[in-house]
């Protein structure tokens, strides 16, 4: 087949190329880069070098392509409004729809390709009735949970060449096939921010908005720079001194009050108020036919997450009410639930209330 991988400049990817070749296909390499900023935190100069190493180790063209005005567009700007929105969003899932798989994709296509390849840790299966997303092999990389919001054809044109592998099976693969960058460390956090202090990266976007910190009983007890710089369940980062009258234990962000810019905490990290059985969502995107009557499942509210067992009742304009068996803790606004059967991934939801 004609492929096109995209290649990070990280061992995933590389092995995923190294892979395809051996297989035969016809394949070049296409090197992304999708954030415009270059500061001591962005790595995309030595990235690009390390890509065309692999390249030329592999004996494949590489083509390097600049999505930076897209992905401002179509992720970076829902980032910006849903943390101003005091929610806490997931960048990656979009990213793979909307770039990876979608502008890039079609890239992909005018140079005459029929697939794109990634490193992403997932399975493409072939199923009775089309096309399938399932787990990954080695659950610890799973990366099912970011790619559960593509379409259908843009899941029909990927391949993911380590679905079936174990993460030391890649390195391993890496450096006995000489590739050059079978050490390097994985990157960490979201992409386009790498490992610079979210935080003050933050800031640089959303104004501070400094409003009271509140106990659940209604105290005042502190002042919070602004509700974007907050998650649910967080624990530090709180500048909370000891309290009158209150045991000296850690304090846990367990809900941002919008309408009186109020930051509210508890102590106990399984305090009530950060526990919850219901999930609310916004309109449900799934990878099977929309179901109509409520079901059981697994659910994932975080990436990492361990499955939880649920009931999913669909609403009104395609939301959906989850029901979890166990109490969850900490369930945040703006994140995915992603739901599951087995291996398979069903679709996911933003999650809206709880």
């Amino acid at each position: 087949m004609k492929v096109v991988v995209g290649l990070s400049g990280g061992v995933d990817s590389a092995v995923a190329a190294l892979r395809l070749r051996r297989e035969g296909h016809e394949l070049q390499g296409l090197f992304m880069a999708n954030w415009a900023e270059d500061d001591s935190y962005c790595t995309i100069a030595d990235d690009y070098q390390d890509a065309r190493a692999v390249c030329r180790e592999l004996d494949i063209p590489l083509h390097r392509v600049d999505f930076a005005e897209q992905y401002r567009q179509r992720v970076f700007d829902y980032f910006l409004t849903e943390y101003r929105a005091g929610r806490t969003p997931n960048p990656d899932v979009l990213c793979n729809r909307e770039i990876k798989f979608g502008v890039c994709l079609e890239h992909v296509r005018r140079l005459g390709a029929e697939h794109f390849a990634t490193g992403h840790y997932a399975r493409r299966l072939e199923g009775t009735h089309g096309v399938e997303l399932h787990k990954a092999i080695d659950l610890d990389k799973d990366q099912s949970y970011f790619l559960h919001a593509l379409e259908l054809p843009q899941l029909q044109a990927a391949l993911f060449p380590l679905g079936d592998s174990r993460k030391a099976e890649v390195r391993a693969e890496a450096r006995a096939a000489g590739l050059p960058v079978y050490d390097k460390p994985d990157s960490t956090g979201i992409c386009f921010i790498g490992e610079r202090p979210f935080r003050e990266f933050l800031a640089q976007y959303v104004s501070e908005k400094p409003g009271p910190i509140e106990t659940a009983d209604g105290e005042p007890i502190g002042t919070h720079r602004g509700l974007a710089f907050y998650t649910l369940g967080q624990r530090g980062g709180l500048d909370l001194g000891g309290v009158s009258g209150r045991a000296e234990e850690p304090w846990y962000v367990a809900a941002k009050d919008l309408p009186r810019n109020t930051l509210v905490v508890v102590q106990g990290h399984d305090h009530p108020q950060l526990l919850c059985t219901q999930v609310h969502t916004l309109a449900a995107h799934w990878l099977i036919d929309p179901p109509a009557a409520p079901f059981t499942a697994a659910v994932k509210l975080r990436y990492r997450q361990a499955d939880q067992s649920c009931r999913v009742q669909p609403l009104a304009d395609a939301r959906l009410l989850i029901e979890c068996d166990h109490a969850q803790r900490a369930v945040t606004p703006g994140q995915f639930a992603v739901l599951y059967a087995g291996s398979r991934c069903l679709g996911g939801a933003v999650i809206d209330s709880v």
